[in-house]
């Protein structure tokens, strides 16, 4: 096995999945203006796009439903002198929406009930007037956001490095932060009450917002590029995008307690130079990345206080802007856990669904929580006066069955990771059954050789069994043999002089691992060659090699040269040498050496017989061993599987 295990999450296989250019919202002229902006917002009703206009600014509404070739002519927001760099959408009302202009004011819009992109022919275009206008920046409100929590309340961000704080109801700025540069991105904390913003001049403040001071000063991303921060819900976190002063795009993680520094450094994410835009979504605990310039999604799980990579979402058209829908509003029968809509080429928009895939036909309850729903903690007067609160939430399951969404308590959190704990346990305990089964096998009768060492003694063993007839003839013509008359007694005395045999056989058979055995060629010539040794009463033969021209080969048989054969070193030899096996080999044609019992060569053969048996139980151990191993794996692969 690899060792490596894969993380247990739900959203491990959420995947995205595009939509048809029929099914876009097309024939669409975005925006040109470099200002660093989303583009696009959406809610479950409507999407707004800023929009590529003449005479003052404007941005144009389209029902979430009217998908298609949009009309040549459209009804569009006007009201801005200059161009429009940012809208947001009210939490609370889908008809209600905010714009930021370069023209330094910002204006409330209210959607007109029945209002559709497509007239009927003859039917005079008509385009919407703003409700309600905020005057008091002086320089252009590049940004517009809603407070999640209270009701008509709104922060705008201008160059003149201010924040105001409106009471819409009344029409005037309650409170201001102010920045020492332009403000490059803002957002709320859950309950209304915080505020996280980034700026040119590096730095990420945390507001407290009804003081009208930072709480929090420190060093953000060090890159010249913008940087982007968003707050991860009822989460104590916010999360930022941003460049290194080596111009790699990072992903910084920080608890605003102690925001000193990133949660575990920056996580570097690549070198494209595009601005990431991120997106929380406190359901599921998973944060999206989209890319300026590029086509990729990326989206991260929040578990263990890191982010766990998930998957990417690859397309071949970049995207300039990007909004992701409110979670009330996603389609819960196909298990989409989100839905964004990116602009192509300035001309279209695409919807892009993120699935779960399960094959379940009922509602998903482990992977829709309650959610914020569309009604209000508090109103704008309440919040000013330091009221603080999360809003209602709605039970999904409650919209998924076609009905009125039912409201749960308020401080209702996902049990997300609530399975969460566990899952490092498989990790823990999965090698245990991998390393245990090596014990027995190594207990079985000492320790076994090697699969190498096993292989190598199965060849030389049966290698004894080859007949090899060009060393057969070599050795007849270096060898000879002479007839030396063996005394009757002289036999009897050198049986005690086996013992050393015995001591020595282990060292012949080991040495006989690595060179050739051949005692006999075969097991029916070696009978045949015992029983010729048996009836013949002629003395026997001793087998001796030539020796040297300088000396007699008719040396009489002295006590020391009867017991050379006998030593331990003569008697191993015979087990080893090739010469040795050439008389036992021909025992028909030859007389068989009767001067060494053959007993010691029986009793090497059992020797060998035994090492065998022992090898084949060694192997069939091992096979049970894998066996049992494999078995493991399986229910190791199902666990993880389930």
């Amino acid at each position: 096995m690899s060792g490596r295990f894969v993380r247990s999450s739900k959203y491990r296989h959420v995947f995205g999945r595009p939509t048809r250019k029929e099914q876009c919202y097309d024939n669409i002229r975005i925006s040109r203006n470099a200002w660093d902006t989303n583009l696009v917002k959406a809610n479950p009703q409507y999407i707004s796009v800023n929009w590529e206009a003449s005479g003052g600014g404007a941005f144009a509404v389209i029902p979430i439903n009217e998908k298609g070739r949009l009309p040549e002519q459209l009804p569009l927001f006007r009201g801005h002198t200059a161009v429009v760099l940012d809208t947001d959408w009210s939490p609370f009302n889908d008809s209600l929406i905010a714009s930021g202009s370069d023209d330094g004011k910002a204006f409330i819009y209210k959607v007109p009930e029945g209002f559709t992109l497509r007239t009927e022919e003859g039917e005079t275009v008509k385009d919407v007037a703003p409700v309600q206008k905020l005057s008091g920046h002086s320089r252009k409100v590049g940004h517009v956001l809603f407070n999640p929590a209270a009701e008509n309340v709104l922060a705008t961000s201008s160059g003149d490095y201010t924040i105001k704080i409106w009471d819409i109801e009344a029409g005037t700025p309650r409170l201001t932060l102010k920045h020492t540069d332009i403000v490059q991105s803002l957002s709320w904390s859950a309950n209304g009450s915080l505020m996280v913003t980034t700026s040119r001049d590096k730095k990420l403040r945390i507001w407290d917002v009804r003081q009208e001071k930072p709480a929090h000063v420190v060093p953000g991303h060090q890159g010249a590029k913008n940087s982007r921060v968003t707050w991860m819900g009822e989460h104590d976190r916010v999360a930022t995008t941003g460049f290194s002063k080596m111009s790699d795009r990072q992903l910084g993680l920080w608890d605003i307690r102690d925001p000193k520094e990133p949660v575990g450094g920056f996580q570097m994410l690549d070198a494209i130079s595009g601005v990431c835009m991120p997106f929380w979504d406190d359901g599921t605990q998973c944060l999206y990345l989209a890319g300026k310039g590029d086509g990729n999604i990326r989206y991260f799980e929040y578990e263990n206080g890191k982010f766990e990579f998930l998957s990417e979402y690859k397309s071949a058209d970049p995207q300039r802007g990007m909004a992701f829908l409110p979670k009330r509003g996603v389609n819960t029968h196909e298990n989409e856990v989100m839905c964004a809509f990116k602009t192509v080429n300035d001309s279209y928009i695409e919807p892009i669904s993120f699935i779960v895939p399960r094959r379940a036909e009922v509602f998903q309850d482990d992977i829709f929580p309650p959610v914020v729903g569309s009604k209000p903690a508090m109103s704008a007067g309440q919040w000013f006066d330091g009221k603080e609160g999360l809003p209602p939430k709605i039970d999904l399951a409650s919209v998924y069955a076609g009905e009125e969404p039912a409201e749960v308590a308020a401080d209702y959190k996902p049990a997300v990771h609530a399975n969460s704990p566990p899952a490092p346990s498989p990790t823990k305990k999965a090698p245990e059954p991998v390393s245990e089964p090596a014990a027995p096998a190594s207990a079985l009768r000492g320790p076994p050789p090697s699969i190498k060492e096993q292989t190598s003694a199965i060849k030389d063993l049966a290698s004894k069994f080859t007949d090899d007839k060009e060393e057969d003839e070599s050795e007849e013509d270096s060898s000879s043999f002479e007839e030396i008359a063996k005394p009757i007694d002289r036999s009897e005395r050198h049986v005690p002089a086996t013992a050393p045999t015995e001591r020595s056989e282990p060292a012949a058979i080991s040495r006989g691992l690595g060179d050739p055995l051949s005692p006999v060629d075969k097991p029916d010539d070696f009978e045949q060659a015992s029983q010729v040794a048996a009836s013949q009463d002629t003395p026997t033969l001793i087998k001796k090699e030539r020796a040297p021209p300088s000396k007699s080969t008719e040396k009489p048989l002295t006590s020391n040269s009867t017991q050379e054969p006998l030593s331990s070193k003569s008697t191993q030899e015979p087990l080893s040498s090739k010469s040795t096996q050439e008389p036992l080999a021909n025992a028909n044609s030859r007389p068989h050496a009767g001067s060494v019992s053959d007993q010691p060569i029986q009793r090497s053969l059992a020797e060998i017989k035994s090492l065998l048996e022992q090898q084949t139980m060694t192997m069939s151990a091992h096979c049970q061993e894998i066996s049992k191993l494999t078995a493991e794996v399986d229910r190791l692969r199902t666990k993880l599987g389930e």
